[in-house]
């Protein structure tokens, strides 16, 4: 992103960010045995998911400038390095979202809105525009994401996705492994909106 003047407005940050999954791999993140730390937010390295233990597959940073925006990180229950072998493999998995700072819900609507049918085939999209639009009334009735908000994005293989907002359930679950594999499609599929981001969360850097 080229910038025109050295002063960075909200809108500018906003439009900035671009689609939902735009980020890099970031190349001082610190790690223990137990967390990775990304810019000042530490992902744990296991998590557990409807029962199930995760790894830390890989993490994210999404940045405008000098600005931080927010960090991702993916977990499933075996590494992947590919798109499919992420979204194919089975039992539970979690897509965390934590933020660095204020930015409107409207524009992850956006993000989810075009992104989806972008990553998806025709027919799947068509498939999945109930649910989709499920999703982003959820987020759009946030308003705002704030400072230090981590969304957690689980799928749980009985109930489906599982959205949640510092630990706590935003509605009843969206059923479908094949609606939450086009959610992961957003970040990693064929047409993500950075590849970078993609790259991070499949264990690759940038």
């Amino acid at each position: 992103m080229k910038l025109t003047s050295p002063v960075l407005t909200r809108r500018t940050l906003v439009v900035g960010l671009g689609l939902l999954g735009a980020g890099w791999m970031p190349l001082g993140a610190a790690a223990t045995d137990n967390t990775v730390t990304v810019s000042g937010l530490v992902f744990e390295r296991r998590v557990q998911v409807a029962g199930s233990e995760l790894l830390l597959n890989g993490t994210g940073l999404r940045a405008v400038a000098w600005f931080k925006a927010y960090a991702a990180a993916l977990y499933l229950g075996a590494r992947a390095s590919t798109a499919e072998q992420a979204v194919s493999m089975p039992g539970p998995k979690r897509l965390q979202l934590r933020f660095y700072r204020d930015l409107p819900a409207a524009e992850f609507v956006k993000a989810l809105n075009v992104g989806l049918p972008r990553n998806s085939e025709p027919a799947l999209a068509d498939k999945l525009s109930e649910r989709q639009a499920l999703l982003a009334g959820r987020i759009a009735a946030l308003e705002t994401l704030h400072e230090s908000d981590t969304i957690d994005l689980d799928f749980d293989p009985a109930r489906g996705l599982l959205f949640k907002l510092n630990g706590t359930l935003r509605g009843e679950a969206i059923a479908g492994d094949d609606f939450y594999g086009a959610l992961l499609r957003v970040f990693i599929g064929p047409h993500p909106s950075d590849t970078k981001l993609k790259a991070g969360l499949l264990g690759g850097t940038a």
